[in-house]
C-alpha cells in the first residue's frame, strides 16, 4: 500500500476553490508572521519593545508572530510594525 503524504492531500484538495482560497489565506498569514518575526529580530527588539513602539500590546505581537491567529492583520497594524522596526511595506499582486 502506497503512503499518502500531506503534500498529496493538499495537492488534491487545491482543486476545490473554497479549499484553495482558505489555504492561500493561511499561507499569507504564515508569511506575514515570519516577516514580522524577522523584522523584529533584525531590529533587536523584544515582543514587548516592538509592541510599545507600534502602540499595541505584546500579546498582539505574539499572536501575529505565531501565525496561528486566523484573523488577517490589519494594514494599519502592519504599517505601525514596519515603522517601529525601520522597514517599509511593499504590497504586490500576481
Amino acid at each position: 500500500m502506497k503512503a499518502i503524504t500531506l503534500d498529496d492531500v493538499i495537492k488534491k484538495n487545491l482543486k476545490d476553490p473554497e479549499f484553495r482560497k482558505l489555504y492561500e489565506k493561511e499561507q499569507l498569514i504564515n508569511a506575514i508572521a515570519q516577516m514580522v518575526l524577522q523584522m523584529r529580530k533584525n531590529a533587536g527588539l523584544t515582543q514587548l519593545q516592538l509592541a510599545e513602539k507600534a502602540h499595541t500590546t505584546q500579546p498582539v505581537i505574539a499572536r501575529l508572530e505565531s501565525g496561528k491567529d486566523s484573523r488577517t492583520p490589519s494594514l494599519d497594524l502592519l504599517m505601525k510594525i514596519a515603522e517601529a522596526t525601520g522597514f517599509k511595506i511593499n504590497i504586490g499582486f500576481t
